[in-house]
């Protein structure tokens, strides 16, 4: 008897399938410095011009638990959102330009329609991340996962001069922290709270909070701040993407020896769905936690918070202070 791939659970014209129907949402995506189409063994893109002492930045994250929450839900199109969003909100804290991006799709057994939902969010994250999706693997393992799990990673590259990607050195006392709002969760602190919201109280999917759908909360997708990265970064003194550790444990990376921060809490526009958990967390836990509403934080000289708050929706929650750590009130 003849065994054949697809016997193993692997199919290969599954994944050509996949390939031919994703070509024209990656296309989307595609500018001047794209280089061939998908399909070869690798993804070219050409060096952009306009930098004096280019220096690469790469990326790579996935989008945890909240996973098993598109999975579970059967919602699949803003997950990929998620992905684009945790590699290149990272970038931009070194002040790299996104340029490309490239997906890894494990599965048991690709579903077809599930993947293309997948990749319209990534190419959807692609267009509002300003940068082309040149590249992903698609792989079939039916002896790692089961049923119809499937797991996500991302990769990202951006392009930033040499002297801008630290930032600690551009940080002093007395300048100004200002917010840029989060989406919500977006994508960190998903284990903890599936187990507050599902296990401890008893939530369902379709439960209200603040008018929503819970589940539609949840999978609200991170949002990217590409754009105002661009926008403000004259502006800008340091950039920290509020992700896993919170506040607390994310400011102080782009913190010099010696100084410290003070935040605001009550000048925290923090969503009904953090309240909802803290319900049954303490509230140390929370803010190590999750991001409470705050996507990312600005550091600003006082002479510029003017023209970041009358070019986005920022708002101040606190300052510099000569301290270790960050400490809130």
């Amino acid at each position: 008897m003849n065994i054949s791939y697809e016997d193993a659970g692997v199919s290969i014209d599954n994944g050509n399938t996949f390939v031919e129907a994703i070509k024209p949402l990656v296309k989307e995506t595609f500018n001047e410095n794209v280089l061939g189409g998908i399909g070869s063994f690798s993804g070219a893109f050409a060096m952009p011009s306009g930098f004096k002492n280019p220096v690469m930045l790469a990326a790579t994250d996935g989008v945890g638990t909240k996973l098993r929450l598109a999975i579970d839900s059967q919602k699949f199109d803003t997950i990929g959102e998620d992905l684009v969003a945790m590699c290149v909100n990272d970038l931009i804290c070194n002040f790299a330009t996104p340029l490309f991006f490239l997906d890894y799709y494990a599965s048991a057994k690709l579903d077809v329609e599930v993947a293309k939902k997948v990749v319209a969010g990534i190419t959807n994250g692609c267009k509002k991340a300003n940068c082309a999706l040149i590249g992903g693997e698609t792989a079939e393992m039916p002896g790692m996962y089961h049923n119809n799990d499937f797991d996500l990673a991302g990769f990202s590259v951006g392009m930033a001069e040499k002297d801008e990607i630290d930032r600690r050195n551009f940080v002093k006392n007395g300048d100004i922290l200002l917010a840029l709002p989060s989406s919500g969760l977006h994508s960190n602190g998903y284990s903890l709270a599936r187990k507050v919201l599902f296990e401890v109280q008893k939530l369902k999917f379709d439960d209200k909070i603040d008018g929503k759908n819970l589940i539609d909360i949840l999978l609200e997708p991170t949002r990217i701040y590409v754009k105002d990265f661009l926008k403000l970064k004259p502006f800008i003194n340091a950039l920290a993407h509020i992700t896993g550790g919170g506040l607390v444990e994310n400011l102080p990376r782009v913190f010099p020896r010696g100084i410290g921060a003070i935040i605001r809490k009550h000048h925290l526009k923090t969503p009904e769905i953090f309240y909802q958990i803290g319900q049954s967390v303490e509230e140390a836990e929370m803010y190590r936690s999750f991001n409470m509403g705050v996507g990312l934080v600005m550091v600003v000289d006082p002479s510029n918070v003017g023209k970041v708050l009358e070019n986005s929706d920022a708002y101040v929650i606190g300052e510099v202070v000569l301290n270790e750590g960050v400490v809130l009130e």
